[in-house]
């Protein structure tokens, strides 16, 4: 898979790295002579350029990319460079940060995003997972269809504690993807009953969260009488 990252500073040359690790192939572009540090990420293609510029963006040969991800420190830069990945280069899968939670909004299909990732969002909400039972938590964002990585943890009053995964009726347009139990990643089939304190990940509509809250953490008869 080949790989845009525009911003070669901290955070592109880390997702650089480990994208290098996972044999990826990545080419790192930047505007300031500065970011170009070939020596701190020798495996990767360096492009000296603005990438908020077409013609830069012709030289990264950007249609040849699988992915595109901006990581610069500037949420406008990050909004151009989606914008015109999506819609010039008809890249397939556009990556963007958000600096700034205020302009998380902005971060959807209509600017080219598929998946937006806010680092102060994602730092509170994983606070949130840790110390969070029977709350949802939203962890990521994805522009396409307008759907969330959420999070819950299955209280051991839950009236779903036992049940089969086939045997529940889910909310339309959600999926359960994970259930991790202890130190288990489990993908889930209709045969596994669900277990008190089971981390479940879900990828679902947003439209959906409130219900799907509700589905998980409604108490069992017995416990509230």
């Amino acid at each position: 898979m080949r790989v845009a990252i525009a911003g070669a500073g901290a955070v592109g040359r880390s997702i650089a790295g480990e994208l290098l690790e996972n044999g990826h192939e990545v080419l790192l572009v930047d505007k300031a002579p500065s970011a170009i540090s070939v020596e701190r990420v020798p495996q990767a293609e360096w492009l000296l350029a603005d990438a908020c510029e077409i013609t830069s963006l012709d030289e990264a040969a950007l249609q040849r990319c699988n992915v595109v991800i901006a990581a610069t420190g500037d949420d406008k830069v990050n909004l151009v460079v989606s914008l015109l990945a999506k819609t010039e280069y008809g890249v397939p899968r556009v990556v963007a940060r958000v600096n700034n939670p205020k302009n998380e909004w902005l971060f959807n299909e209509a600017w080219g995003v598929d998946v937006a990732v806010s680092t102060p969002r994602l730092m509170s909400a994983l606070v949130e997972e840790a110390v969070s039972v029977g709350d949802l938590v939203r962890l990521l964002r994805f522009s396409q269809g307008d759907a969330n990585l959420v999070e819950l943890t299955l209280p051991p009053d839950a009236a779903l504690v036992g049940t089969r995964v086939g045997d529940v009726s889910w909310p339309e347009d959600t999926s359960l993807v994970t259930i991790i139990r202890g130190r288990r990643v489990l993908t889930p089939s209709k045969d596994d009953a669900l277990e008190a304190g089971d981390e479940l990940l879900f990828v679902a509509a947003q439209a959906r969260e409130e219900q799907l809250e509700d589905l998980l953490s409604v108490q069992r008869e017995d416990v509230r009488d």
